[in-house]
C-alpha cells in the first residue's frame, strides 16, 4: 500500500463520502475509487459500505484506521525530520482559528520559543472542518478550535470559554441596527443569538471570522459580536465600544491532538496551552 491509499483512506473516514473525499484531495471520484479498490485487495478486506447516506466504516475498516492514521503520521514527521536544520530536534504543526491567533496562540508560540527553542513551530489558521480532517490524517499536530467534531483516537479538551460582547464603532448603539454585521460564531451562538433577538431580520451583513467582521466595522462603522480578548485593544485605543446592557455570549474554545503520542514535545505544547489557558481562565474570573 502507499501513502495516497492511506489519505484517501482517512479522507473517506472523516467526511464520510467517497464524493467529498476526491473534492477534499481534489482528484476525481473515480481516483479515489479505484485506491479504495486497490487498498481492499491488498488487505484482503472490505472497508466501507456505501449506500445513499454515503460511506460507513466496515469493522475491518474501523480496525485499519489506526494504522492509517500512523502510517502517514509516520510519512509526515519523516519528511519534516529529514528535511529539518540540524539545530532543531524536532518540528510542531500547530492549526487554529483566526480569534484564538489573536493574543492566545502567539502567547504561546512566545512560550515555546523560550521553553523549546529547538523545536520549529509551523502556524496555520483554519476552520473546523479542515483542521479536523488535518488532525486525523495525522498532517496537523494540534488543532485549537470552537466547534470541534469527535473522532477515534484525538483527544477533545476544553481550554476555556470566550465571552462574546457586543462593540460598535458608536456610542449610542444599544441593538443590532441596519449597520450591524453577524458573524458566524457556531450553531451555539446562532441559537442563543436568536433567542436574544428574535425579530431580528436577517442581517444586511453577514461574515464566517470575526476578523472580517472587525474589518468591516471599523472601515464602514456598525456593530457586532467578538470575543472580549479580541476586542479588548480596539476599546482601549478608543477605535470601538462596548454596546452597554447588550447579552453576552459563552464561547468554549478547546484544543484537539492525538490520543496516542510517544512525543515529548507535543506533550510539552500540550502542557503549555494549558497553563496559559488557566491563565485566560484566572484573569477572567479575577
Amino acid at each position: 500500500m502507499d501513502i495516497e491509499q492511506a489519505r484517501t483512506f482517512l479522507a473517506i473516514a472523516a467526511h464520510g463520502s467517497f464524493l467529498e473525499a476526491a473534492g477534499r484531495l481534489y482528484v476525481t471520484q473515480s481516483t479515489v475509487s479505484a485506491r479504495i479498490q486497490s487498498l481492499e485487495r491488498e488487505l484482503g478486506a472490505r472497508l466501507f459500505v456505501r449506500n445513499r447516506a454515503g460511506a460507513t466504516l466496515t469493522p475491518s475498516g474501523q480496525r485499519f484506521l489506526h494504522h492509517a492514521k500512523t502510517l502517514v503520521l509516520t510519512a509526515e514527521q519523516a519528511r519534516h525530520d529529514v528535511g529539518l536544520p540540524s539545530r532543531f530536534r524536532a518540528a510542531l504543526r500547530v492549526g487554529g482559528r483566526i480569534a484564538l491567533w489573536e493574543g492566545f496562540l502567539p502567547s504561546w508560540v512566545g512560550w515555546m520559543r523560550r521553553e523549546a527553542p529547538d523545536v520549529s513551530i509551523r502556524s496555520e489558521i483554519g476552520f473546523e472542518e479542515d483542521l479536523m480532517r488535518r488532525l486525523v490524517e495525522g498532517t496537523l499536530d494540534i488543532g485549537l478550535m470552537y466547534t470541534p467534531s469527535h473522532s477515534p483516537g484525538l483527544v477533545v479538551e476544553h481550554l476555556f470559554d470566550e465571552t462574546l460582547i457586543m462593540v460598535s464603532t458608536r456610542t449610542d448603539t444599544r441593538w443590532p441596527d441596519t449597520d450591524y454585521v453577524y458573524v458566524e460564531w457556531g450553531p451555539g451562538f446562532y441559537a442563543r443569538h436568536r433567542e436574544a433577538y428574535p425579530d431580528l431580520e436577517r442581517p444586511p451583513q453577514v461574515v464566517n471570522i470575526g476578523w472580517l467582521g472587525v474589518q468591516l466595522v471599523v472601515a464602514n462603522g456598525g456593530s457586532c459580536f467578538l470575543p472580549e480578548r479580541m476586542a479588548r485593544g480596539l476599546i482601549e485605543q478608543g477605535r470601538l465600544h462596548r454596546v452597554p446592557d447588550a447579552p453576552e455570549f459563552p464561547l468554549p474554545a478547546y484544543m484537539v491532538f492525538p490520543r496516542a503520542t510517544e512525543s515529548d514535545v507535543l506533550a510539552q505544547a500540550v502542557e503549555g496551552l494549558r497553563s496559559l489557558a488557566q491563565e485566560e481562565r484566572s484573569w477572567r474570573g479575577a
